[in-house]
């Protein structure tokens, strides 16, 4: 009876993994940036225009973890420079938020691909976006 139940539960096991690998579970990671970014933008006014972003990038691989943090003050720098020249219109505008989040993932991974050769980043993510 022991043998067979014992048999039961690892039918039942083995069952559930080969679902879990079919539906195609992926072990995704993600990296922030600490503290968040801060920088001006280009401002139609005489007062100066500010945006405070958090980001987040999302990696298929935790093991690329480690070359994000590498490369941390790089990847930080080129979206310091990506905000600091945006328009006060586009930064205010959802569809020009999406614009400057599509052109910050295309310049990290660009990066990445430059340095570590390949390109590691899935999604960028703006977990917070202020502005001012």
């Amino acid at each position: 009876m022991k043998k067979w139940l014992l048999t039961l539960v690892i039918l039942c096991c083995t069952t559930v993994n080969v679902f879990a690998a079919e539906e195609g579970v992926e072990d995704y990671a993600y990296y922030g940036f600490e503290p968040d970014i801060v920088t001006n933008y280009i401002s139609n006014r005489k007062k100066l225009g500010f945006v405070k972003i958090s980001v987040e990038l999302m990696v298929k691989d935790p093991t690329d973890l480690v070359s994000l943090e590498h490369h941390d003050p790089l990847l930080r720098s080129a979206i310091v420079e990506i905000l600091g020249n945006q328009a006060e219109d586009k930064v205010k505008s959802l569809s020009g938020r999406e614009e400057i989040r599509r052109e910050c993932y295309e310049t990290v991974n660009r990066l990445m691909e430059q340095e570590v050769g390949k390109a590691i980043v899935v999604n960028l993510l703006f977990t917070k976006y202020l502005y001012d």
